[in-house]
């Protein structure tokens, strides 16, 4: 019998179409699809804002937590029992988010809104930003959900003794891929968690290219599985015993600085 704190996990690299949320989400579907009729998959992992591409909700209608694809995410979820998971532009009572969203098979919902909005690129003039870091409790696992480039910010992302998994999704340029790879390298090493990241690739509209990447590292920063820059689909599974022994072994964070957030 499989191991209950085990995740099998699917990466979804792909390309994305603009300001398309029916096309994206039948293009997501048909992966789903595919992997799942020869995969026990727990866990499914989508890109930062999957509906539209980064800032392409711009040429979109707005759309909400009664939308089309959190509904479409709930019935995917619940026909194939397992978790799914990416960001998408919100329409909320304070303004848009990009939030990333975690749907159940027995329809539960949680969600995280993207902390650090990349103001280089303008995300700050499109969204507001998000206050509460999120911790999922899922089958025997504390995962940390974080957008793209909350990845830059260690002390955010810091583990304070309560998440085993850190989860990346994102539309991280090609120019800046080796930063990527390092970091999720990175926040797996100091946090002593596994970290996945799932990348998009293709080019947008604007001319910005995605060189993908996406990888799962395990608690000692070792590559557990990497993705390259094509459009692909990949699925490893993580072990909860591979973190309890690596902490046990190496007891690092029992001589971490205190601090808080404000």
């Amino acid at each position: 019998m499989e191991n209950l704190n085990n995740l099998r996990c699917l990466l979804v690299q792909t390309q994305l179409f603009w300001a398309d949320a029916a096309a994206n989400r039948q293009q997501l579907e048909s992966v789903v699809r595919s992997q799942c009729h020869d995969a026990d998959l727990d866990l499914i992992i989508f890109p930062e804002t999957f509906t539209s591409g980064f800032l392409g909700d711009v040429d979109a209608a707005p759309e909400g937590m009664d939308g089309a694809t959190l509904q479409w995410m709930k019935s995917l979820s619940a026909e194939f029992n397992c978790v799914l998971c990416g960001s998408v532009a919100i329409a909320t009572e304070r303004g848009r988010v990009n939030r990333f969203m975690w749907v159940e098979p027995g329809g539960h919902v949680e969600f995280y809104d993207k902390r650090h909005l990349f103001s280089f690129g303008g995300e700050d003039k499109r969204y507001v930003a998000g206050h509460e870091r999120k911790v999922i409790h899922y089958r025997g696992w504390r995962i940390c959900p974080q957008v793209c480039y909350d990845l830059r910010f260690p002390v955010w992302c810091r583990n304070r003794d309560d998440y085993d998994l850190l989860l990346f999704v994102a539309n991280w340029p090609e120019p800046r891929t080796p930063a990527w790879t390092a970091l999720l390298k990175a926040r797996a090493i100091e946090n002593q968690s596994f970290v996945i990241g799932v990348n998009r690739c293709g080019e947008d509209p604007r001319g910005l290219k995605y060189a993908g990447g996406s990888a799962v590292y395990d608690p000692l920063g070792q590559a557990l599985l990497e993705s390259g820059s094509i459009e692909c689909s990949k699925s490893t599974t993580i072990r909860m015993e591979e973190v309890i022994k690596i902490r046990a072994r190496l007891p690092f964070q029992q001589d971490a600085d205190d601090f808080s957030l404000n």
